[in-house]
């Protein structure tokens, strides 16, 4: 068998040194992450050090920014200009360091929202849907969605039918919006907001946010992990721009 850091190494070499599936490795040859394999005289592949620092770039890769930008990224350093390689690496990082600023922020909002007292309210407090969507700076179709997701269920205007949203509600609202915007999906929201409503508001916000905290910085570890590897396709496809 060929040495993983010798040319000349088959589909399963490759598939074996990355940790992934024979096919899996002929996906990315497919996608252009890795590129176009040597061929024997009898049509077998063969692959070489290059590709090889390819696939273990894009399984890192893959973690920290996700597969589409992943691809994207290896296609970039080892068929693009290394300045524009580098461009969509600091775009990762970047937006890594955006997600954690918005986590920051949402981890005071959403304990102070949370700690807000709510008692010596009255029907008068009650905003309507367009009050709400203006309040959050969010559009009032975000809101009608919210409330089809079962995340924030307004009452109903007796005399008109419209949606009201009690003190309380108002109040979900806002822990929802924080949420959203530090990156929480609508399905783990959607078992969150019920245990909010039973009044473990604070402590299960801490810990949605922590395992958030915890998720982007995994993530930041993989994106550092696929430097030596981005390092050597830029060495190893010969040029430098």
């Amino acid at each position: 068998m060929a040495s993983l850091k010798s040319g000349g190494m088959r589909t399963a070499d490759v598939a074996r040194g990355v940790g992934y599936s024979v096919q899996q490795i002929r996906n990315l040859e497919r996608d252009g992450v890795l590129p176009p394999a040597a061929r024997t005289a009898t049509g077998y592949r063969t692959y070489g050090e290059l590709h090889l620092q390819c696939a273990l770039a894009y399984r890192s890769l893959a973690a920290a920014a996700g597969p589409i930008e992943a691809k994207k990224i290896v296609r970039a350093f080892h068929q693009g200009p290394t300045a524009q390689a580098l461009a969509l690496l600091d775009a990762a990082h970047a937006r890594l360091d955006r997600e954690r600023a918005e986590l920051a922020q949402a981890k005071d909002a959403a304990r102070a929202i949370s700690r807000e007292p709510i008692d010596d309210v009255c029907a008068s407090d009650a905003m309507s849907t367009s009050e709400l969507a203006a309040a959050l700076d969010v559009r009032p179709s975000t809101l009608r969605h919210w409330h089809a997701e079962g995340l924030v269920v307004p009452d109903r205007d007796p005399a008109r039918g419209t949606r009201r949203y009690t003190p309380a509600q108002v109040r979900d609202a806002r822990i929802v919006h924080q949420l959203r915007k530090a990156g929480y999906r609508i399905t783990p929201l959607r078992a969150l907001v019920p245990q909010l409503r039973d009044g473990r508001r604070a402590r299960d916000v801490d810990s949605a946010l922590a395992a958030r905290d915890a998720a982007i910085t995994a993530r930041s570890a993989a994106l550092l992990d696929s430097a030596p590897a981005l390092r050597a396709v830029l060495s190893l496809r010969g040029r430098t721009d």
